[in-house]
């Protein structure tokens, strides 16, 4: 894990009591070992520990959110996202962070703390710097897991995860979206039945750039702890929401996302050996319904203003009108829209 993923906030008693725990568990020796808390997810404490030479992450599920509205959810997930990691660990050495330790019963685990030099996806993108070859990285990676993962029923069976994925999913951004839009409730309601019975690979859950870090040629995935056997056009739908949201950000400006759309695309098509007309109308019709739930659910995006968020409410009951299954003009009406937008002032 890196410090770039979740900058230093100051110490809580909750911190030192967890350090505690840590001990009485074994996983920490040094009597002047520290725990610091990491800020920068909503659903986890998440902490760095220097226990003498040694430093390492340590990450807890809790139980309510921290977000605006209540939103809880089940501290198992914690277990699933270790799962996760060692999946994919074992498929793609060196995409995910090292797992050191786990405490299912208490709800924690202990992986690798990657230093400085890591570069998370997310800032990186909202500074400007949009890179078409970590866009294509990232249609490999995705593309990989879920061609690897596909039919393979112990996974199934392992990840049959679909009250968390509803809990930390399906309601708080179909769901929640769809009682502020009861006009778009049976479009939402609809995908969300079509998503939870869709079981073909394994499924990420959160495959968002802020949960990507970049060092070099190197791609590491966290935050995996929605992970869940289903559907894999969430996971492509997921990334393609960020991916348009910041291109929104910057819009009138052309920072070249278009461009990284296309090779996430087209890798990803090329790395999970899946044709376009299987998968494409399945995120396509997901993808304007992710976009009004950063605006409308849960989990509201925090960098676009007041004008693009009406944009997007405008653009999405707009493209749901005329039912389009194609990526490209839809892509194309949402870039030459955008270009009306006055620039967000820095």
């Amino acid at each position: 894990m890196s410090a770039n993923r979740w900058p230093f906030v100051d110490l809580m008693p909750e911190a030192e009591q967890f350090l505690e725990e840590l001990r009485r568990d074994g996983h920490v020796h040094d009597p002047q070992a520290r725990l610091t808390p990491l800020s920068g997810g909503v659903s986890s404490e998440i902490y760095l520990v220097q226990d003498g030479a040694e430093k390492f992450v340590v990450k807890r599920a809790l139980a309510k959110l921290k977000v605006k509205e209540d939103w809880l959810a089940d501290v198992s997930r914690n277990a699933s996202e270790w799962s996760y990691l060692e999946c994919v660990g074992r498929l793609l050495p060196g995409t995910v962070p090292q797992l050191l330790f786990a405490n299912r019963q208490a709800g924690y685990f202990g992986m690798e703390f990657l230093g400085a030099g890591h570069a998370n996806w997310k800032e990186m993108l909202l500074s400007g710097d949009c890179r078409e070859e970590h866009a294509q990285l990232a249609g490999k990676i995705l593309g990989e897991i879920h061609r690897r993962t596909r039919g393979n029923d112990a996974l199934r069976k392992q990840f049959d995860t679909t009250a968390n994925f509803r809990q930390l999913r399906l309601e708080p951004y179909l769901g929640a979206t769809a009682s502020r839009h009861p006009q778009l409730r049976e479009i939402f309601a609809a995908e969300a039945r079509r998503i939870e019975t869709t079981r073909e690979s394994l499924v990420h859950g959160d495959f968002s750039p802020k949960n990507i870090l970049i060092r070099g040629d190197r791609m590491v995935l966290l935050d995996c702890e929605v992970a869940w056997y289903g559907d894999p056009a969430f996971d492509v739908a997921f990334l393609l929401n960020h991916l348009f949201l910041k291109s929104l950000r910057h819009a009138p400006r052309d920072v070249g996302i278009d461009g990284m759309i296309a090779r996430f695309r087209g890798q990803y098509l090329a790395s999970s050996a899946t044709a376009a007309e299987k998968i494409e109308p399945r995120v396509v019709r997901l993808l304007p319904l992710l976009l009004l739930a950063r605006v409308d659910g849960k989990s509201p995006v925090e960098y676009l203003d007041l004008a693009r968020q009406d944009f997007i409410r405008d653009f999405v009951r707009e493209e749901l009108r005329q039912g389009g299954l194609e990526l490209a003009p839809f892509l194309r009406a949402w870039l030459d829209k955008s270009r009306s937008l006055q620039p967000i002032a820095i």
